[in-house]
């Protein structure tokens, strides 16, 4: 008995977008309608395995298409699990209201071939046969023994009818009864084109008409020994998995049988921003047991830090009965977790002595994910390490490793501790005052200019033994490390002990409680910077305070030292007006200390800033 069903309000619109709106690259169905059948072989090969009583459990796993010119219609079948009438229903005629709003907000800013290659990623790659059909018909019939065959047929209306169907093996039919202006999709090279564009590597054999071989390599690439595998058919595999038009920037090929057996495929991308195109929206490997595909996003086989790793996992040792949907915690996932983890950092560790340029790009681009590592993972801290890069203030245009700092610090007289300097860009960081005593020493200093470096620096506190100093930190001592180089002194005068007293007392008044103390200081010798602003002893909580800022959260300015420059020009006149008192020594302060917020990167507002510089500026030009 025919049953009449009315699609959702979100197909509706779905269809309506497909059929009136999108027309270039309509390709795309058929790399749709192939992958729903692979879906639906793995999971019948993984019910084989795990159930016995199975509706023709001897039956060939295969894609077949055939394209018949008289009818002009167009059929792909599968002997996959099938379905059951409620699950026609469920799968054909609901969909996901958000998924179907993603894709409409995305395909209202595209057009032709951009629009059509985003169908796939969320969840609504079925609806795609309406670019190419007038009229569609789903014959079916599912694996379980007692299950009935069904019709479903739609012609991208806004109903659908479910009948009894007629199919008498397990599996699914899709007819396409083709649009007059895609009889394209009948001839059989355009078929095994579009096949090997887009669908090479399924796993499951794909015929085309009467042809007696398959279409795609159907072997798993991880399967095969490297030696035989070209470098275009690796990149070949990778763009079929992600749709990104780049080479990758790195692969891992890689077996092993102990102490956990598995096969990798890896691939490190050239972005950490996936394409718009790709499929594969969201973080995880493909994992596979004993061939069979288990879980398309696997999330337990690399630590977060390292998620933009894509490629498949495939084990002999993961048991067959474990879920298709959740791997549940066991010794093999976290024997298979470390290994792969190790492989992919010994990777990138040959990769940084072998083709440094290579991770110099691989470092701009995901820099900041290994850093994360070393405040998530401890256990691979030690392997970490070496891969950390950072600019400096002796090679600001280039990427500095720890080692390398360490060797050119044995250089300099007296010094013991690896220096670092935090600031919101590394221009505003090569401006901070805190450098200034550094330079004159011809000290290197690290800049930490990235968010994560905030909290970088609560996991990394030595290196070989060497301690790692902020340069703004208030006990900081350079008496005895390196030579002040002779023009680090200047000759501007300075005021006598007493008038600088006055200079220190009136910042210490003016300023009140937003500052811990005010103090001249002893590592301030040239005219750059007339102040600094320094963190009290055990104040680590300066770093997240800034990342606070940064993040535009509740943000309050932390309370430091102000040291004063005594051989500073400013400092110098300040003395000279105390007498005056007046508008000017208070406008001056608060802009003194206010310019060495900014320079810190933890100024709440600099705008604020405008109408007391514009203030100091009237009154230098006396008006």
């Amino acid at each position: 008995m025919t049953a009449t069903y009315t699609f959702q309000a979100e197909i509706r619109q779905l269809l309506h977008t497909l059929i009136h709106s999108l027309y270039q690259d309509r390709e795309i169905f058929l790399r749709e309608l192939i992958s729903n059948g692979s879906d639906a072989l793995n999971r019948i090969q993984f019910e084989t395995l795990t159930q016995r009583d199975i509706r023709d459990a001897d039956a060939e796993l295969v894609i077949r298409i055939t394209a018949d010119s008289e009818a002009n219609t167009l059929t792909i079948s599968d002997t996959g699990v099938g379905m059951t009438r409620e699950e026609v229903i469920d799968h054909l005629g609901t969909i996901s209201k958000s998924g179907v709003r993603a894709f409409l907000e995305q395909a209202k800013g595209a057009n032709g071939n951009v629009a059509t290659d985003i169908i796939g990623q969320f969840g609504v790659g079925f609806y795609s046969i309406f670019m190419v059909a007038d009229k569609v018909e789903v014959h079916t019939l599912s694996y379980l023994p007692d299950a009935e065959p069904v019709l479903w047929t739609s012609t991208g209306e806004e109903t659908y009818e479910i009948d009894a169907g007629t199919r008498t093996t397990r599996g699914t039919d899709v007819i396409l009864y083709l649009k007059e202006d895609a009889h394209e999709f009948l001839e059989t090279y355009r078929l095994q084109q579009i096949i090997k564009t887009h669908s090479n590597y399924v796993a499951f054999p794909i015929f085309v008409g009467d042809g007696e071989e398959p279409v795609n390599q159907q072997k798993a690439i991880w399967r095969r020994p490297a030696s035989d595998v070209s470098d275009e058919e690796y990149n070949a595999f990778y763009k079929s998995l992600t749709l990104d038009f780049k080479d990758p920037l790195l692969r891992i090929h890689t077996t092993s049988d102990a102490p956990t057996q598995y096969y990798a495929l890896l691939y490190l991308p050239t972005s950490r921003e996936p394409s718009m195109f790709s499929p594969r929206k969201e973080a995880g490997l493909q994992l596979y047991a004993r061939k069979i595909l288990i879980q398309d996003y696997c999330t337990d086989l690399l630590p977060d830090y390292l998620s933009f790793v894509q490629g498949a996992v495939d084990s002999e040792d993961l048991p067959l009965n474990v879920s298709r949907e959740t791997v549940q915690a066991n010794k093999i996932m976290h024997a298979l977790k470390k290994a792969i983890t190790g492989k992919v950092l010994r990777q990138l560790k040959d990769t940084s002595k072998n083709e440094p340029e290579v991770y110099i790009q691989f470092w701009e681009e995901f820099g900041p994910f290994i850093k994360q590592g070393m405040i998530t993972d401890p256990e691979n801290k030690e392997r970490l390490l070496p891969l950390l890069r950072f600019h400096s203030t002796t090679h600001p245009d280039a990427l500095v490793t720890l080692d390398e700092y360490v060797e050119r610090m044995q250089e300099v007289k007296g010094q013991e501790a690896i220096y670092y300097v935090l600031g919101d860009t590394q221009s505003t960081a090569a401006r901070s005052p805190h450098l200034e005593p550094f330079r004159a020493r011809g000290i290197e200093v690290l800049y930490f200019t990235e968010t994560v470096d905030s909290f970088l620096i609560n996991s990394l506190f030595e290196y070989n033994d060497h301690p790692l100093k902020n340069v703004d930190d208030a006990d900081l001592d350079l008496s005895e490390v390196g030579e002040l180089q002779d023009n680090s002194q200047d000759d501007s005068p300075t005021l006598e002990e007493d008038a600088l007293e006055n200079v220190r007392g009136r910042f210490e008044q003016a300023l009140g409680e937003r500052v811990k103390a005010v103090r001249i200081s002893k590592v301030l010798t040239g005219t750059t910077s007339p102040a600094r602003l320094v963190s009290p002893e055990g104040s680590i909580d300066r770093h997240t305070q800034r990342v606070y800022r940064m993040l535009d959260r509740e943000y309050e300015v932390p309370q430091k030292i102000l040291e004063l420059n005594p051989h500073h020009p400013i400092i110098f006149n300040l003395g000279q007006h105390l007498a005056d008192g007046g508008e000017l020594v208070d406008t001056a302060i608060e802009q003194v200390y206010e310019n060495a917020l900014l320079l810190d990167g933890l100024h709440p507002n600099p705008a604020d800033m405008v109408e007391r510089i514009q203030r100091l500026m009237e009154l230098a030009l006396g008006r």
